[in-house]
């Protein structure tokens, strides 16, 4: 995979999280206990063998910067390739309107300078565990101009995703939006494969025709010119970008079947390393069916629930069908049931929070209540 470079794209992402991206990108958002939806493709193409990646952010980027960092837990601090956060090139304030690929142009020169003659270009809210090698020799093979990953699934309802269709040769014919009434099961991955001399191409005649996104408007419009091909994935698939698709996934990280091949099928997902205490269980402590970070003090009820590193779980407290980020602090004899709270939240004694499984009730950062 010396021959492949990696492009996470953050421009344009669609983002439907309300609370939880007031302040935070969507590659940013916490998931799973101590990790960042981000973290799933990063890890994906280290582990497929690609050393050089790109993230082209686009706005509310501070955390993801600090979470990636240098890239070390994934093996991107390099002297050669690695890890490039590229922040939008704009000049003037009308730009940060302006579509993905005019944000590859104005970094062209990071494209022209690597030595890569194919990439692969993703975005950070398909949450998956997959073998890019396997796609990559697929393309080769195919000749085709253009590779969409997509996934047979039924279950992403609750989230907003482009549909396909392809025909029996596997040639994709139809594209649809994120909106429209094709039937179809086969949802885009949104992860493409393609030499770097047509991504050029298409950037350059797609904003010398006055369009400037990728997927729209290079892809789209280009379905009959191009050949493109569909490779089946057939792993776990987490389309999230709204709160119902976030909260859905997570709930699913509790079985265990699920949790394995996410993060262990076929290579393992990196983060952040933060050096934490072990979880500490006091006598009157029940805990149930539940994915606990460590340096966690529980001192009350918790059942069915997701808690990140830190959280303090006070006497009495019952815990159900809940999410609760870094850090809150839950004091005594509450109740949260079909809930999720974000960093730093702090519930007084005695408080009740209850949502609704279709429709959680959401706690923004730093949030007394």
């Amino acid at each position: 995979m010396k021959d492949v470079m990696g492009v996470i794209n953050l421009v344009n992402e669609l983002d439907d999280m309300e609370e939880l991206t007031y302040n935070r990108a969507v590659a940013s958002v916490p998931f799973g206990g101590r990790y960042r939806l981000i973290d799933f493709i990063l890890s994906s193409m280290v582990n497929s063998g690609i050393r050089n990646v790109a993230v082209f952010t686009h706005t509310k980027y501070r955390s993801l910067m600090d979470h990636i960092g240098s890239g070390r837990e994934w093996d991107l601090a390099r002297k050669r390739n690695g890890i490039f956060i590229l922040p939008p090139a704009v000049e003037e304030l009308q730009e940060m309107l302006r579509g993905d690929l005019f944000y590859f142009y104005k970094h062209r020169d990071y494209f022209y300078r690597s030595s890569q003659e194919y990439v692969v270009i993703s975005r950070s809210h398909m949450v998956c565990n997959i073998n890019l090698e396997d796609v990559v020799d697929f393309h080769k093979e195919s000749k085709a101009d253009i590779t969409l990953v997509y996934k047979d699934d039924d279950d992403q309802n609750q989230a907003k995703c482009r549909r396909i269709q392809v025909n029996s040769e596997g040639r994709v014919t139809v594209i649809q939006d994120h909106f429209g009434r094709t039937e179809s099961n086969k949802i885009s991955m949104e992860i493409f494969v393609m030499k770097k001399e047509l991504l050029l191409d298409l950037v350059e005649t797609s904003l010398s025709e006055g369009y400037d996104h990728f997927v729209r408007n290079a892809i789209m419009k280009n379905t009959d010119r191009l050949t493109i091909y569909g490779y089946r994935y057939r792993g776990y698939l987490g389309v999230i970008n709204t709160i119902q698709s976030y909260y859905q996934h997570s709930m699913k990280l509790l079985d265990p079947d699920v949790w394995n091949e996410l993060f262990f099928k076929p290579g393992s997902i990196y983060t952040k390393v933060k050096d934490e205490p072990p979880t500490k269980y006091t006598p009157k402590s029940f805990v149930r069916n539940s994915l606990i970070a460590n340096g966690c003090i529980i001192d009350g009820s918790v059942e069915n629930c997701i808690l990140f590193r830190g959280v303090k779980v006070g006497s009495g407290v019952h815990l159900k069908n809940s999410i609760i980020m870094q850090n809150c602090q839950i004091s005594e004899r509450a109740s949260i049931e079909n809930a999720i709270l974000d960093k730093d939240v702090t519930v007084s004694n005695d408080t009740v929070l209850k949502g609704d499984p279709k429709a959680p009730f959401i706690a923004v950062k730093r949030k007394i209540i």
